[in-house]
């Protein structure tokens, strides 16, 4: 059996769907459901059964010939503020899974974020010397990654870690706010004929890739069996504007308009971001 925690979410219903493609069934679902908009990820798919994320971690022992966690849970809202819900949900959680498997030898592949590295001042490149979160979420991301490299050493089983960048694509309904920068600009150009750009953000850059870029990155690295901790990009930034243009040129249309920067994001919001592949 394999678990993908975070499988009715965004990567993680992609991951199922690339995992099914490749004919695997066998497949346990680990989310919460609490938005029970994330069920229609899940509508199309194959999988073997679902467990509430809280139940699963109260019942790791009674699930047996597990081979591989695909862990993609998590709270991802680069906004929230509860930095003792995010340690325990992000970070605890982590801990506690990755442990389960060490000592069962379970293969353990799992979603960091490039938001460990802030602003991106000293680079990004998986080295401690360019981490800088700008927020708690990108701390908790952070803060695993480095119990991650204390304990590689001494790893007998599969233990890797994915930086995503500004992953796009569809199954992202759900993710409201915190859903891309190309999802946003797309509906809002469906539904409008407007596409909203923030003011002062003519500068702003992402290295944007797709979803199914990034499931196939799960999948090399679980079946090479290798470990470590690597950035999950394409290597290029491209401008919010460039986005908003190419999705004009194939609307046939579309207008930009400039919008006041949340204060809530200031200090908060990666500006520029680029994987060092």
């Amino acid at each position: 059996m394999i678990v993908v925690t975070g499988g009715a979410g965004f990567i993680g219903s992609n991951i199922v769907k690339g995992l099914n493609d490749a004919g695997e069934e066998d497949i346990l679902v680990v989310d919460n459901l609490s938005n029970a908009e994330k069920h229609l990820n899940l509508n199309s798919l194959s999988i073997a059964d679902y467990l509430d994320k809280d139940d699963y971690l109260n019942s790791l022992n009674k699930f047996q010939n597990v081979s591989a966690i695909f862990h993609q849970g998590a709270c991802s809202s680069t906004t929230e503020q509860d930095g003792k819900y995010m340690m325990s949900n992000n970070y605890e959680y982590s801990k506690t899974l990755l442990n389960h498997c060490l000592k069962n030898k379970i293969d353990f592949l799992y979603a960091s974020s490039a938001a460990v590295y802030g602003n991106g001042e000293k680079g990004f490149v998986e080295e401690r010397e360019s981490e800088y979160p700008l927020n708690v979420y990108g701390f908790s991301k952070f803060a695993f990654d480095n119990y991650v490299r204390l304990i590689l050493p001494k790893a007998e089983s599969q233990v890797m870690g994915l930086r995503y960048f500004n992953v796009y694509g569809p199954q992202e309904n759900h993710k409201g706010r915190m859903a891309s920068v190309a999802f946003h600009l797309f509906h809002q150009l469906q539904e409008t004929g407007k596409m909203k750009l923030f003011e002062g953000s003519g500068n702003f850059q992402r290295d944007f890739i797709h979803v199914a870029d990034t499931v196939k990155i799960n999948l090399h690295f679980y079946e090479s069996k290798s470990s470590g901790i690597f950035n999950a990009g394409t290597g290029k930034a491209r401008s919010f504007e460039d986005i908003a243009t190419t999705l004009q040129r194939l609307h046939g249309s579309g207008e930009l308009e400039s919008i006041p920067f949340p204060e809530d994001l200031r200090g908060k919001y990666q500006e520029f971001t680029e994987a060092r592949l």
